[in-house]
């Protein structure tokens, strides 16, 4: 059953821990929790099989190199008949029913995986710290600047602790400052997907962004 969540977010000012004014969406999502999981993880499957290239491969005896000449006559040395030394049962031969290229693709409905992400953002609401703007106005790249407001969230920067900061827009300079920060990715809200999700243990999100959320995820 699909019921509506109101998540009350509360917005802090340009990385100020102390100034904050409230923001809120409302998200369809799942009532049972064994439906939403079901959700999620089909979900998952699809883009992990998609993101699969399918390009390995194998020679048959057919494209192996060499091979043209009959190894010896077919009677009279007492050995077994040979026609190739390219047989798949001689070492340097082709292979039997190896693997060839191929497309690996699953469907999923949009209205599923849709739903998949908005279970998602209601899961993480108590990792998720939404921001006024979040390095929006760097004249230049500071990588510097992107430690210290991350910092002054009261989000605390960790080894295999993931950070995921989603924006309206990727602007260049916040690109070019969190591209060197380890366990820090930073999305663009319309290119939002499951794997990205799940794997963050902190969220960070703009105001203007929770805004497209709740218009392109309804």
């Amino acid at each position: 059953m699909i019921i509506q969540q109101q998540l009350n977010y509360k917005i802090r000012q340009n990385q100020n821990i102390k100034e904050e004014a409230n923001e809120s969406i409302t998200l369809k999502i799942n009532e049972n929790s064994n439906s939403s999981m079901y959700n999620i993880h089909k979900a998952v499957i699809k883009q992990l099989t998609n993101k699969r290239h399918g390009n390995t491969s194998t020679k048959t005896r057919s494209e192996v190199r060499g091979g043209g000449k009959k190894p010896w006559k077919q009677k009279g040395t007492g050995r077994a008949r040979a026609g190739s030394i390219r047989s798949p049962l001689k070492k340097g031969g082709g292979v039997i029913f190896g693997p060839k290229p191929k497309k690996y693709m699953q469907k999923i409905n949009k209205k599923e995986n849709r739903l998949a992400i908005r279970n998602i953002i209601a899961n993480k609401f108590k990792v998720t710290t939404a921001v006024d703007n979040f390095l929006k106005n760097l004249v230049h790249p500071s990588t510097k600047t992107a430690k210290e407001n991350i910092h002054n969230l009261g989000i605390i920067r960790q080894k295999n602790k993931k950070i995921l900061i989603i924006v309206e827009k990727k602007e260049k300079n916040t690109y070019l400052s969190l591209r060197n920060l380890k366990y820090t990715s930073l999305i663009n809200v319309k290119h939002l997907n499951t794997l990205e999700l799940l794997n963050a243990d902190q969220i960070i999100i703009t105001k203007q962004s929770l805004n497209l959320i709740e218009q392109i995820y309804k």
